[in-house]
């Protein structure tokens, strides 16, 4: 009986092993070449499933399940036996070698279907989420769909405004006010900033002015979190393993005294939508608590691994830089519509400041990890003449919670899968970017949006020609 519970414990912990690794194992076990079909349209350069290797250890997982519920049958069967035979006083030694036998191969079994757990757990985990049907196909940004644009003259569908002078960049304008490349490179290294003076109070407005928006007309709730989290947080919500060389690590080993066991690695965020989402994993949420809204000001690190010769000027792709989060926790009949929500909710944000923009949805081969359906909203540039990604916004249907087991209670007692979502609201950086170039004037100096007046002491206008 105690091989019998532990054989049947084992295979159910091979199951939620697999439950919590990847897509949904069920839907990889039905209808396998649709699967493999919507994979394809992702941008990569390998298979992101092995269907031969994954085939043969389905095969080999459904052999050994079907041996395993004939030898508890069989077992069974001859427990009865051996009873019957000791009751009349017979020898039970013949069966009880039977049962022997049936042990040894259940045990065989089990171990089997670790190793098969393993290899599986590991083979899916680097499976991207599933496209969503509505979602274009493509292999990169051109393929893209541009879905709406603003400018503050015009409103919806209006072109960006014109300077009526030749644009200087973010890095000529901000270089006077205190933006120093230089020096960040000095005490780090290249992608690091120093700011000093109005160019730092203003990226700081910026954040508050976000957290402010996200706050106190939006309902997110506001959270400090750490910086640095364990590697189970960033298996939840999707950068490992397949991302590890992205990440920057802090440390690794306990120090005597801490609950981290020896050699567990932890790393810095690479955005605050990593704690922020963790916040619920291994809950389950009452249905009455949904959605949950929550958003964060944090820095975030990024080794920025297969971006070597991209934007080394200035301040558009650095390996440190702040950013306000959105996350929202949400019934999945609800995601869809959250994702709208939060394309608005950073656009408002856009308009508020003035910057024109442009909402576009990403292909098939152009989105995240973890994404089922991504709006990234870009920004107009004047010095570059083009419009650059400023917030990102993300369904990950239930990729993420699944990896997390982060469940709710139905209204029929069961329990299901959250949807997580996550966006930009927005990268501070980037704005600061995009209000210096947007709001230069021939003389050198920058016009201060109105929105962002009360945060730098009500002055207008910073730097003089």
């Amino acid at each position: 009986c105690t091989l019998l519970k532990t054989t049947s414990f084992l295979f159910l912990l091979f199951l939620f092993k697999l439950f919590i690794a990847m897509l949904d194992i069920n839907l990889l076990r039905k209808d396998l070449d649709t699967v493999i079909a919507r994979l394809q349209t992702r941008k990569s350069p390998q298979p992101f499933l092995p269907v031969a290797q994954f085939s043969a250890l389905e095969a080999e997982r459904k052999t050994l399940q079907t041996r395993t519920e004939e030898l508890q049958a069989q077992r069974n069967a001859l427990s009865k036996q051996i009873g019957q035979l000791k009751a009349k006083g017979e020898s039970a030694d013949a069966v009880m070698a039977q049962v022997a036998a049936a042990k040894d191969e259940l045990e065989s079994s089990a171990l089997r279907l670790e190793q098969i757990q393993t290899e599986l757990a590991a083979m899916l985990a680097a499976v991207p989420n599933l496209p969503h049907e509505s979602v274009p196909a493509g292999a990169d940004e051109a393929a893209n769909v541009e879905l709406r644009r603003w400018s503050p003259q015009g409103g919806l569908g209006s072109q960006p405004p014109a300077l009526g002078f030749t644009p200087r960049d973010h890095v000529d304008i901000g270089t006077p006010l205190g933006l120093d490349f230089e020096m960040g490179a000095k005490l780090t290294g290249a992608r690091f900033t120093v700011m000093r003076g109005a160019i730092a109070r203003l990226h700081r407005a910026l954040a508050q002015f976000m957290l402010d928006t996200q706050t106190q007309e939006h309902g997110y709730t506001e959270c400090y979190t750490p910086y640095i989290v364990n590697a189970d947080s960033l298996r939840g919500t999707g950068q490992l393993p397949k991302f590890e060389a992205d990440l920057f690590a802090a440390r690794k080993g306990g120090q005597e005294g801490e609950e981290q066991p020896d050699n567990a690695p932890l790393y810095l965020i690479p955005t605050s939508e990593v704690p922020l989402t963790n916040l619920v994993r291994d809950q389950i949420l009452a249905e009455s608590e949904l959605p949950v809204k929550l958003t964060a000001h944090s820095p975030c690190f990024r080794s920025e691994a297969g971006s070597y010769g991209r934007d080394t000027r200035g301040m558009i792709r650095q390996h440190q830089f702040d950013k306000v989060e959105m996350v929202q926790i949400v019934h999945p009949q609800k995601s869809d519509e959250a994702l709208e929500e939060m394309t608005a909710h950073a656009e408002t944000i856009l308009q508020k400041l003035g910057l024109p923009y442009r909402v576009v949805a990403l292909c098939t081969g152009d989105m995240g990890f973890g994404a089922a359906r991504t709006h990234d909203l870009e920004v107009w540039l004047p010095a570059q003449n083009t419009y650059r990604e400023i917030s990102s916004v993300s369904n990950c249907e239930a990729f993420q919670a699944r990896r997390m087991q982060a469940r709710f209670r139905n209204a029929q007692g069961k329990t299901e899968l959250l949807h997580t979502l996550n966006g930009s609201g927005l990268a501070v950086g980037r704005t600061l970017v995009a209000v210096l170039e947007n709001y230069q004037q021939a003389d050198g100096s920058i016009r201060i949006p109105e929105a962002l007046r009360p945060y730098m002491g009500d002055a207008t206008v910073l730097g003089q020609g």
